[in-house]
């Protein structure tokens, strides 16, 4: 044992000596560039190159690193053996990723790649003004040489892409509305956001089943429509105006909307912008994927129809209110013109991101101009109308669960008879089934009911309506003969009158011949 301690500290001693022999014969700089000629020989004849993606770009955060880890987070889900869980802001579901120097496998257009998350200890650092993070992240992507285009080309943007697609799926949708005045929240942005919870979807919308296949294709043409609005050189923005009675589901609708596409919904009050200029900031402040939404159009600012022409006074005075709109006269503080919202649905600021849906609603369309209503503007119009016997069944399969084979065949002719003439919106239908949903056969007969007497009310104020116009009818009738019979007895009396008148005439005239 001792000669083997011994003959260590011989070897350790002759190692010594001939490092020291090296430093001197070998300076630094000699062995540097040794070492950093061996390095570029290997990777001359290494088939791989390496891409380093680091967590901070100097002082600023990667995105690229925060999109890569997302993207990883579907595979290795499926194929990773260690894992790391977070959960973001605002989100309602669970992100998995790499663990520290774990490795993962991808392939893209037949290209394997790898990728390699390193973390290491951050050395200690002196005084900063923006203090890091005491461990340094990053990626490694290891390709082989031949992919490298392809790789630099698509690969990247692939991920990307993939990753907003993720982040939006993960996290919940958010309710924007812009903030009084025009002003800004601590943040310096012009709209203050919520999270959006509506449950509405187009399964349980009530509408008929054939506008809503045509609006749901519509809506899927649109979001993967990128490249086709690229080449025919076409803003990628699509315009949809909802008009109808009052409890239709515009709302809904709109709702539904924004959770088939996963977009965001920037809830626009007119009333609270002062000028043109704050509409355009506020469009500039959008996100792309999102719903720009203004409620009640015709009711938000004077947009009257130029077309509609009054008499008198009347005509005179929509006339000047359209004046004072479109000339930016200020009305209780608001000038926001005409002009100034269709460039915001048309112009060039309406190109300002991409996606982007304009979602008007109004309960009156014909008191909107035209210019507004125009395909380009407004491409598609939906109108929400009375609840019609497929929206029915809709509902009744919502608020009761009934199916459409467990009614009596008998009841649901007789819905269908009376629903159309009825005219009743979906939100009053739904509140009879809200009140008897505890019983839903006696919802279903109270339903019937009320439409029923609404129906009777309809008829009776139409017979009413009737009867007056036919009253009216007859008066204006002997209003017009009373003037014919005067005029067959005018001539007649007439000639009487101017007998009589002559005859005095001669008999003065011969009284004063004698």
């Amino acid at each position: 044992m001792k000669d083997i301690w011994t003959t260590m500290a011989s070897m350790m001693g002759v190692w010594a000596f001939c490092q020291s022999i090296l430093h001197i014969v070998f300076p630094p700089d000699f062995r540097f560039a040794s070492l950093k000629f061996l390095h570029r020989l290997f990777q001359w004849f290494s088939a791989y190159i390496y891409y380093d993606i680091t967590e901070i770009d100097g002082v600023n955060t990667n995105e690229l690193y925060n999109a890569v880890q997302l993207y990883l987070s579907a595979s290795a889900s499926v194929s990773g053996t260690r894992l790391s869980l977070t959960r973001g802001l605002n989100s309602s579901s669970i992100t998995f990723g790499l663990s520290n120097n774990d490795r993962l496998v991808d392939s893209y257009k037949g290209a394997a790649v790898e990728w390699e998350h390193i973390v290491t200890q951050r050395q200690s650092q002196s005084f900063s003004w923006r203090p890091l993070p005491e461990e340094r992240r990053g990626f490694t992507l290891r390709v082989k040489k031949k992919n490298k285009q392809v790789i630099l080309d698509s690969y990247l943007d692939f991920v990307m892409e993939k990753a907003n697609e993720i982040r939006r799926k993960n996290q919940d949708r958010l309710l924007y509305t812009n903030s009084r005045g025009g002003s800004l929240d601590a943040r310096g942005h012009p709209w203050e956001s919520v999270p959006f919870k509506h449950p509405s979807t187009f399964e349980t919308l009530a509408i008929d089943p054939v506008k809503k296949a045509e609006i749901m294709a519509d809506l899927v043409d649109f979001a993967n429509g990128e490249s086709f609005y690229r080449r025919t050189g076409r803003a990628w923005k699509r315009g949809y105006l909802l008009y109808g009675p009052p409890g239709t589901g515009k709302s809904s609708m709109i709702a539904a909307m924004a959770n088939f596409l996963g977009y965001d919904i920037y809830d626009l009050e007119l009333t609270e912008v002062n000028t043109n200029s704050e509409l355009r900031k506020l469009l500039m402040k959008t996100s792309s994927k999102s719903i720009i939404v203004i409620e009640d159009i015709d009711c938000s600012i004077n947009l009257a129809n130029r077309n509609t022409t009054g008499s008198g006074a009347n005509s005179g005075g929509q006339r000047n209110n359209y004046d004072a709109a479109s000339n930016g006269i200020e009305d209780d503080g608001n000038s926001i013109t005409l002009s100034g919202l269709l460039n915001f649905t048309d112009g060039l600021w309406s190109c300002c991101g991409s996606e982007k849906i304009f979602l008007f609603t109004t309960n009156h369309i014909e008191k909107l101009d035209p210019a507004l209503l125009r395909s380009g503007r407004m491409d598609m119009h939906i109108h929400m109308s009375y609840c019609s016997f497929p929206a029915l069944k809709i509902l009744l399969k919502n608020y009761l669960g009934f199916q459409e084979d467990e009614l009596q065949k008998e009841l649901l002719e007789e819905l269908e008879c009376v629903i159309d003439e009825a005219e009743m919106t979906p939100a009053d239908i739904s509140e009879v089934l809200i009140k008897k949903r505890r019983d839903k056969n006696n919802a279903v007969r109270e339903l019937l009911v009320e439409l029923k007497n609404r129906v009777g009310r309809k008829r009776g104020k139409s017979r009413e309506r009737n009867g007056d116009e036919i009253e009216d009818e007859e008066q204006e009738k002997r209003a017009l003969d009373s003037p014919k019979d005067g005029c067959d007895q005018l001539p007649e009396t007439c000639n009487k009158k101017n007998e009589g008148e002559n005859g005095c005439d001669d008999s003065d005239n011969i009284d004063e011949y004698d």
